[in-house]
């Protein structure tokens, strides 16, 4: 079994402020990546939390995430805004896009984001969340370095592609359902990669297209959709809005976001924020929707082990393993 240390929320977020900060990351962008990472091993999304931490500061130091890249923001039309990333990290981008495209939204009743030149958005589930709690519908689409064939191919073309989606509850925290069209997020093999625990069967294929239980040979084959060829169709939805319409890099045309060589991956993301069209009825309506979601014996709402980690993490602090909190104390003590 893993060790774990607990640290309480906020002190994750300052030490993980810190290593990127003794590592050549300016202050606010720091902050900004150490936020999202905090907030998504919160939720128990450990693949986009600390484990993502020496990876991030290996291609800082490589040049292949520029640090010192600041997200531009530009109105294409009335509803359409388009950020740049600058080849730095996705999340100061996606802080400008949200920010923006929520204030837009409420004024005209709907914005799109179109981000480019990106990186690894990590837990999309706290973007969508951060739109919900202003009391609008938000939708998020992801394109991710090629790690998913088409339905009856071997050759990854797709990406994991993530799809989150948040709607705002008059009094409860906002409805989000977050998933990737691998059966499980990338992430999580990494994460057991680095850890050194095999996969269970039915996430991953070898090279040859064959079920493994390796996380290295999971990496070097494919993931295993969700859906079987239902989970490529979305894939390839999913990869036209967020490299095709924003202009970013293909799937198949993207490195790594787990190793320190080769060029920015330049990743693309799709956000979509919705004032609902039913005003103040929404709210009464929802209810209703999951009323009867909840009076269906054995149901559960989607996002309700999120909801709990978050409390539990907001109340206990997080369970970090030792061997990721003692390599964030390196990284922030030079």
């Amino acid at each position: 079994m893993t060790q774990t240390r607990t640290i309480s929320l906020p002190d994750a977020t300052q030490l993980l402020t810190r290593a990127f900060v003794a590592n050549g990351v300016p202050q606010g962008t720091a902050a900004s990546v150490a936020r999202a990472l905090a907030a998504a091993e919160a939720e128990g999304q450990v693949g986009h939390g600390f484990s993502r931490l020496a990876d991030y500061v290996a291609q800082v130091r490589t040049g292949k995430i520029d640090a010192q890249a600041r997200p531009v923001c530009r109105a294409v039309s009335e509803t359409l805004l388009a950020i740049d990333a600058g080849n730095g990290f996705a999340f100061p981008a996606l802080d400008l896009a949200v920010r923006n495209g929520v204030l837009l939204a409420q004024r005209t009743g709907c914005a799109v984001m179109a981000v480019s030149r990106s990186h690894h958005s990590g837990a999309l589930s706290v973007q969508v969340d951060r739109i919900a709690r202003a009391g609008l519908i938000g939708l998020m689409v992801a394109n991710t370095p090629a790690a998913m064939a088409p339905w009856g191919a071997r050759t990854p073309v797709f990406g994991t592609n993530p799809i989150a989606f948040a709607a705002p509850r008059a009094d409860a925290p906002p409805l989000v359902i977050d998933l990737s069209l691998s059966r499980v997020a990338r992430g999580k093999v990494m994460n057991a990669k680095k850890s050194g625990k095999p996969i269970p069967e039915g996430w991953a294929l070898d090279a040859e297209g064959r079920p493994t239980t390796d996380p290295e040979a999971a990496l070097s084959g494919s993931m295993v959709p969700i859906g079987e060829a239902k989970g490529t169709a979305l894939a390839l939805m999913v990869e036209i809005l967020a490299a095709v319409f924003t202009g970013a890099t293909l799937s198949a045309d993207m490195p790594s976001y787990f190793t320190a060589d080769g060029p920015p991956p330049g990743s693309g993301q799709f956000l979509l924020a919705l004032k609902p069209a039913s005003g103040a009825g929404f709210a009464m309506q929802m209810e209703a929707l999951v009323g009867q979601i909840l009076a269906a014996e054995g149901a559960r709402l989607p996002g309700d082990r999120r909801l709990k980690a978050l409390e539990r993490a907001q109340q206990n602090g997080l369970d970090v393993p030792v061997h990721y909190l003692d390599g964030a104390e390196a990284l922030a003590n030079g």
